[in-house]
């Protein structure tokens, strides 16, 4: 297995082309925009869901355990012989030379991932614990970007809006209220919220402790590597939810849920009247360095993830530098990435393999990566997703 990973690495010039990794859900409806075959979306038994979200270069497998697929939202690599391995291996057997010393040392891992979530139903109303909850029930805090591409959103859904945080006057007793009867009627709890309508092309930086409902655009999310949530909103769009999908994030041993619930809260940020402010996140366009490439930061202002959207025109060619390990997506066009041919996915099937996922190890990244856009007539899109050893502030 050393030696693959190795071979691999090297003949990829230090960037690995990804397999397709695909995560199936027990609940909510397909928005049917992430260019999977219409007979595919139970690939993996009706029972185990439907497909609706795809994570890109994570080490990280689903907190929802699936008896049929024990490795299920873990990523593999695609070797250079046509054989995989785990990407999580690679990063084991490579450390500092895929992910960059600040990593390694710090984290020991990639410690970021992204997907593509597609629901045509919006998500249920909840939130991500901080890090003193979440490690608790062996997790940690889950800070999340969104970013809404245009190249994937050829519909909205049924609710392209997405409530975040508590109105002013909303009292915490009404929110207790909410809890505390979570089993016994639909509680409509987001009539306490505020919804924003999501514009294609921007994105929101959404931090641990902050109530959300994500509305029913394809999203890109690059987020911490962790899956835990606590589900506030127990009926949505007529599905009931279990109370356990509320009571996840309380330890086996924990008697007053309701307290423990509302105390992993993030009231303050919650209730902050200028949240929009503060973390809606617009496009921000980099100073141009070559005629014909357009790069933007579109998630930033957090200590955890960034992520940037490079278009590069048609017929062009450049090499794209940044100061960190990367992983990332095409999304439209074709052409040469590094050593390999990539293009962005028609139509897929699961089990087959595509050549639009990569990850870029530190030195490529920091050295260059090759980029040819072979098309006469289409721009050549793709979306990075970094760490935190590549934090953007923008004022």
């Amino acid at each position: 297995m050393r030696e693959r990973i190795r071979e691999t690495f090297k003949k990829g010039g230090g960037i690995f082309r990804m397999v397709p990794n695909f995560v199936p859900v027990r609940f909510g409806a397909p928005g049917h925009r992430l260019k999977l075959h219409p007979d595919d979306y139970f690939a993996y038994g009706a029972e185990s869901g439907t497909i609706m979200e795809r994570w890109f270069c994570t080490v990280s497998g689903t907190r929802v355990k699936n008896d049929r697929r024990p490795d299920q939202g873990l990523s593999y690599v695609l070797g250079a012989d046509g054989e995989q391995f785990l990407f999580r291996d690679a990063v084991a057997e490579l450390r500092e030379e895929l992910i960059g010393e600040q990593l390694q040392e710090k984290y020991g891992t990639f410690p970021v991932f992204a997907k593509f979530f597609d629901y045509d139903t919006p998500l249920y109303f909840h939130f991500h614990p901080a890090d003193e909850v979440a490690k608790k029930v062996g997790c940690e805090a889950k800070p999340e970007c969104y970013y809404f591409p245009p190249q994937l959103n050829n519909h909205p859904g049924r609710r392209p809006s997405t409530y975040i945080g508590f109105n002013s006057g909303v009292t915490k007793e009404d929110i207790r209220e909410c809890i505390e009867h979570f089993g016994d009627y639909d509680t409509h709890i987001t009539k306490y919220s505020r919804a924003f309508d999501l514009e294609i092309g921007t994105g929101w930086y959404i931090p641990a402790g902050v109530v959300h409902a994500p509305g029913s655009l394809l999203t890109y999310e690059p987020q911490w590597g962790t899956d835990l949530n606590c589900v506030l909103e127990n009926v949505v769009c007529g599905e009931v939810f279990d109370e356990r999908y509320m009571t996840d994030i309380c330890p086996e041993s924990e008697e007053n849920k309701t307290d423990y619930i509302m105390d992993a809260i993030d009231w303050e940020t919650n209730f902050d009247p200028a949240f929009k402010e503060h973390y809606f996140r617009p496009p921000v366009k980099l100073e141009t360095k070559q005629e014909g490439v357009t790069e933007k930061w579109v998630c930033y202002g957090n200590d955890y993830i960034t992520s940037k959207e490079v278009t590069i025109e048609p017929g062009v060619e450049t090499v794209l530098t940044d100061k960190a390990a990367y992983g990332c997506v095409i999304v439209q066009g074709f052409g040469k990435f590094g050593v390999y041919e990539a293009e962005a996915v028609n139509l897929m099937r699961v089990g087959q393999q595509t050549a639009d996922e990569y990850f870029v190890s530190k030195d490529r990244a920091v050295a260059g990566v090759k980029i040819i856009n072979n098309s006469k007539v289409e721009p050549m899109v793709l979306l990075q997703h970094f760490g935190p050893d590549n934090a953007v502030y923008i004022k």
